[in-house]
């Protein structure tokens, strides 16, 4: 190679760090930095106030095993995810089908359904604080109005988490239906033709054609809600503040809570990687599950 051309690429190459630089920066100071100094933290006795920074070794990690509160709040993690996941993916799928079907008016339907997604977490928890008020709520007025007694809501430990799941579906399924109605607006025509010549009704084209189409669709909609209902904390600190009696209290939640409250910052990181390999195991699960299903 030429010294002109080594001196060429030798310039290239020091415009294109000066480019990646600024991300490379951000990156190391916001993801892998606190990534590398939380980890080392979860084996000290780290409190907020900066005492009890020695090595404790794996002591956080054997003492969050033995925790309860920890366990039970990882099981109303998962217990959340199970039933806002579901309904969260077929509601989307269902109201993708209506719009993409022509329904009078698609402008307002699409911005009904996706308008709930724009607002910040602390308005759509209050909106639905108000709605579940056991005197005033229009919850309550509406159930009444069939003869049903008065439900407190978000008090009652039978019914706070479906009050939150209902909350999270209404606020969250305008991303999905979204995701849902492009996949729909990128089937080919032809192929909805074709089967109506073969005499193919709705119902068939349905099972045969759109919805095997909208496999890839679903998968990735499936692996972001699970994900996203892991990590749940917003919703649930606002409107039930994990309770009563600690049985919507998420990880996340018990994270902060031993974190800030509690001042163990060492104890809550080792609580943190915990839970970030309990993620990690499920998403990788679910991908190759639905990998294979869809081979």
């Amino acid at each position: 190679m030429r010294r002109g051309e080594k001196e060429r690429k030798a310039r290239d190459n020091r415009i294109g760090w000066a480019f990646v630089a600024p991300f490379v920066v951000v990156f190391v100071m916001f993801l892998i930095w606190p990534f590398v100094h939380g980890f080392y933290l979860s084996f000290t006795g780290e409190s907020i106030t900066g005492a009890g920074g020695q090595l404790i070794g794996f002591d956080n990690y054997a003492e969050a095993l033995r925790d309860p509160i920890m366990w039970r709040s990882l099981l109303n993690t998962l217990w959340f995810t199970v039933l806002s996941t579901v309904p969260l993916v077929l509601v989307a799928l269902v109201l993708a089908l209506l719009v993409h079907q022509g329904l009078p008016g698609q402008w307002l339907w699409r911005l009904s359904f996706f308008m709930p997604f724009l607002l910040a977490s602390t308005v759509a928890a209050q909106i639905w604080i108000w709605m579940y008020n056991p005197q005033l709520g229009l919850v309550n007025y509406m159930l009444g109005a069939v003869g049903v007694e008065p439900i407190a809501w978000l008090q009652d430990p039978t019914w706070a988490m479906i009050a939150v799941v209902v909350e999270t579906l209404w606020w969250t399924v305008g991303f999905n239906f979204l995701l849902y109605l492009t996949a729909l607006q990128n089937i080919p025509e032809q192929q909805f033709e074709a089967s109506a010549l073969d005499g193919a009704g709705r119902w068939r084209q349905l099972r045969s054609i759109t919805i095997p189409q909208l496999g890839p669709t679903t998968v990735l909609i499936a692996i972001l809600q699970v994900l996203a209902s892991l990590k749940v904390f917003d919703q649930i600190y606002m409107m039930t503040q994990g309770g009563p009696g600690g049985v919507t209290r998420p990880t996340v939640q018990y994270i902060f809570e031993v974190g800030f409250t509690g001042y163990r910052f060492g104890y809550a990181s080792a609580i943190a990687y915990i839970f970030f390999a309990i993620i990690v195991i499920v998403a990788i699960g679910q991908m190759r599950l639905t990998t294979r299903r869809s081979a």
